[in-house]
């Protein structure tokens, strides 16, 4: 990214070696503990789904990190509690209710941020929506919402974005994006064209950043399964209660990926959790097996054992956190299950440390086949 005052591509200190790395990386806690200025401090960020979940989440730590941050939503409840939580954690909030399935509202509330908080540094397209059923049981205006608020609304806060950061050629986008974005499952086509879409959407921007040589840079942050309110609220049809597919982590280890790939965003995409990586890997060596098995399980491991509860309350067409509703925060109902770190995570965003796993564990393998052919 380009130098300036609002410039905010911090290098990698991992590229001048390990032990320098972790030095530097020591350097930063130090400071951080004698009160030095945040990191985001000064910063305008963006987060669209904010109310709850993974965008709730992601709201919080940039506050944390002394950001000014608009929280992005529908539901009035869940982005007031947001608010409280961002400043608690010590930064700036400003409240923005919005549709993101709606591009002039969508651009009516980016120029509201700037217009408040001053230039957007970063905006994170978390908002999303779903349908828990199988294909022919989704209508076509099901079908339509869910491609509007997940694939359409990140185009549209794309393009509210890159309409400020062009011409000041800084900032950064960051998608939310999802192993299923990658790897298809039953059950949720509407939610899995959306997030392929993104894929092919963000690629094709940042090859138009790339051929302008634009300090400004995308990225995506493809998650696993995360312990969320979506599988409480979302449309579902299916005979028994959804629910993540495991393993599954707690919204915190999304947040922290998603602040890293805003700090560090000239990398592509970043897999969060070892499922992530485990799963396109298996995709990409072996794509006919691996839907084999998923047609095979998939429609059991995405859902619990109780009933549905017939007609339950969803929030594909309003939100569930409006004014007769109630916040549902970062957090859904799997805790008990959910991990709150991904060691792989942490490991991947430092190639060296990465390599260097993945060698031993080359070296560790070639010497047990060794052992066992002796024994």
């Amino acid at each position: 990214m380009t130098s300036g005052r609002r410039a905010l591509y911090v290098p990698r200190p991992w590229r001048g070696g390990l032990a320098l790395g972790t030095f530097v990386e020591g350097l930063f806690v130090i400071r951080a503990r004698r009160g030095a200025r945040p990191p985001m401090a000064g910063r305008t960020v963006v987060v669209t789904g904010a109310s709850a979940g993974v965008g709730r989440a992601v709201a919080r730590v940039f506050g944390e990190q002394g950001a000014s941050v608009a929280l992005l939503a529908r539901g009035r409840r869940g982005l007031d509690a947001a608010a409280a939580e961002v400043e608690e954690a010590g930064g700036r909030a400003l409240v923005v209710p919005v549709d993101m399935a709606e591009p002039s509202r969508v651009e009516e509330a980016a120029a509201r941020v700037e217009e408040v908080l001053g230039p957007i540094d970063v905006w994170v397209n978390s908002a999303f929506t779903s349908v828990f059923a199988r294909f022919p049981d989704v209508t076509a205006d099901e079908y339509a919402r869910v491609t509007a608020v997940t694939y359409l609304g990140c185009v549209n806060g794309t393009r509210a974005a890159l309409r400020r950061m062009r011409p000041r050629d800084s900032g950064v986008v960051v998608q939310v994006g999802s192993a299923l974005g990658e790897v298809s499952v039953p059950l949720q086509a509407a939610y899995c064209g959306a997030k392929h879409a993104i894929n092919g959407f963000t690629a094709a921007v940042r090859m138009e950043l790339r051929h302008e040589r634009s300090g400004v840079a995308v990225t995506v942050v493809q998650l696993p399964a995360v312990n969320t309110p979506q599988f409480s609220w979302a449309l579902s049809r299916l005979p028994r209660r959804p629910r993540p597919v495991a393993p599954v982590y707690q919204p915190e280890v999304a947040a922290r990926a998603v602040l890293h790939a805003a700090r560090h965003p000239r990398r592509a995409e970043y897999r969060v959790g070892a499922s992530t990586a485990g799963t396109v890997l298996a995709h990409r060596v072996a794509p006919a097996l691996l839907d084999r098995y998923l047609a095979r399980t998939g429609y059991d491991a995405q859902q619990t054992g109780e009933p549905a509860r017939p007609g339950a309350p969803h929030n594909l067409w309003e939100p569930l956190d409006g004014p007769r509703g109630r916040d549902h925060g970062a957090h859904g109902s799997f805790g008990q299950e959910a991990a709150g770190r991904s060691p792989y995570t942490v490991a991947a965003r430092h190639r060296l440390l990465l390599s260097a796993a993945g060698g031993a564990a080359v070296v560790a393998f070639r010497a047990l086949r060794v052992r066992a052919a002796r024994t």
